[in-house]
């Protein structure tokens, strides 16, 4: 077996650990438990609505999707290959996150922000070709763990009660977020699922805060309206050459 094979296989076994054995360790995990922080974070303005992760089906399927098809019909395309170590890794990092959500969150925030890291690292080094079998997956992951890692870090800062308070945290955290998400667009603008994945849980923050933190819910709905309008940009204009 050649080294690209090897790592093709290794991918998939990723692919398939990550989406089997979070769901299966942790089925209910709808968020961090508002009891588990010093200071209970229920309802934290923060956190998307509950409809939001949903969109684990989805990146779950379609990563594993991609990388059979990358092991049995692409396992030789050299242009393939750089976007599989950074991706094995955030997988292999991310297969028993769930299970540490529910009992550390803060060990849980940091592994959050390294599964971030390196799936932006992976959608930067997916291959121009195959948007929809490589690029998209990987770019709809990344673009969702941008919202979820800012959210985790939104409770951490409010329940340990880190000079904001939990209002305070929000606003600041979907203005992180929204930062890292506007320039892994400037890394990758031709992956409109990456700014489509973050512009996802903002839009669900706008639903928990409607009626009651006008301001997040606001800052929100401008951020899913600005990646949205890249994201729009990204389709009309696809780029076709590396």
């Amino acid at each position: 077996m050649n080294r690209y094979r090897m790592t093709a296989s290794l991918q998939l076994l990723a692919a398939l650990g990550f989406a089997i054995a979070g769901p299966l360790l942790a089925p209910d995990f709808r968020g961090y438990d508002p009891d588990a922080f010093p200071i209970p974070q229920g309802n934290a303005p923060v956190g998307p609505a509950g409809y939001a992760f949903s969109i684990w089906g989805v990146i779950y399927l379609w990563l594993i999707i991609s990388a059979a098809i990358g092991l049995f019909k692409r396992h030789d395309a050299e242009d393939w290959s750089p976007m599989r170590p950074p991706l094995i890794l955030a997988l292999a990092i991310g297969t028993p996150w769930l299970t540490v959500a529910t009992m550390n969150p803060v060990i849980a925030t940091v592994m959050i922000f390294m599964m971030l890291a390196l799936a932006i690292v992976a959608m930067t080094r997916a291959p121009v070709l195959d948007p929809w079998l490589a690029r998209a997956p990987v770019a709809l992951f990344a673009g969702w763990l941008t919202a979820a890692s800012f959210a985790s870090l939104g409770y951490i800062g409010a329940g340990y009660g880190i000079v904001f308070g939990a209002v305070g945290w929000a606003y600041l955290c979907i203005a992180g977020a929204l930062a890292v998400a506007l320039y892994g667009c400037r890394l990758r603008p031709d992956a409109p699922l990456f700014p489509l994945g973050t512009a996802w849980a903002l839009v669900a923050i706008v639903v928990k805060n409607w009626g009651t933190e006008w301001g997040v819910a606001a800052l929100a709905a401008l951020g899913a309206a600005v990646l949205t309008a890249l994201a729009l940009k990204a389709f009309v204009t696809p780029r076709t050459t590396a």
